[in-house]
């Protein structure tokens, strides 16, 4: 199935009562659960490709979760983690976000807050790698474009004319249309100003000159 369909949560608590009653709490809503006693082995064994979300509590014997969230957000982990704690702190729920914590929950927890909370992460974390995955696509079609195209689509996005690009590049202005309706299939556009977006997007992070 894919992954975006059957997202997965990670919960991970030492204590066994918690890790039951909230794995059978957030089954109820259809997401799966995989629970944890032991977070190093959850990081040794978390595949980074799941979509979903990670429980974490923050206090478990040997490394603390805030330990682990650092962990996990250097090696670069993007699922949304939210914290659990039962003796939180204003310091802890500070660290946690500045962290990179999606949210910080006290046990109890409210059962309709964690549900809320899984949710709202599931659909963040889908809609995140949609964006990696069009972003992705875009940087491969870039690289499919001549050094011809790529020269008329830097003119066309600092806003010239075909008969303006036609005479910086001594070529013929039906040339630069052909050029141009190239560059909208190559690069997948429908509109001028997504062609815009597309290559000033791509040039941000260094993928088009």
């Amino acid at each position: 199935m894919d992954a975006t369909l059957s997202p997965l949560i990670h919960l991970i608590d030492d204590d066994a009562a918690v890790r039951d009653s909230l794995a059978l709490l957030i089954g109820t809503v259809g997401l799966r659960v995989r629970t944890w006693a032991d977070p190093v082995a959850f990081v040794d064994a978390f595949d980074r490709r799941d979509i979903g979300a990670i429980v974490l509590d923050v206090r478990m014997p040997g490394i603390g979760g805030l330990a682990v969230l650092d962990l996990l957000r250097s090696q670069g982990v993007d699922q949304p983690i939210l914290m659990l704690t039962g003796h939180g702190t204003v310091e802890m729920c500070r660290r946690a976000f500045k962290s990179g914590a999606a949210e910080f929950l006290e046990k109890p927890v409210d059962d309709e807050q964690l549900i809320d909370a899984l949710q709202q992460a599931v659909r963040q974390h889908v809609r995140s790698r949609e964006r990696r995955a069009a972003d992705q696509e875009a940087r491969d079609r870039f690289q499919q474009l001549s050094e011809r195209e790529r020269e008329v689509l830097r003119h066309i996005a600092a806003g010239l004319a075909n008969k303006e690009i036609a005479r910086l590049l001594a070529l013929s202005p039906r040339t630069v249309e052909t050029h141009r309706a190239h560059l909208f299939a190559k690069l997948g556009c429908d509109s001028l100003a997504q062609l815009v977006r597309r290559y000033a997007a791509l040039a941000e992070e260094g993928s088009a000159p």
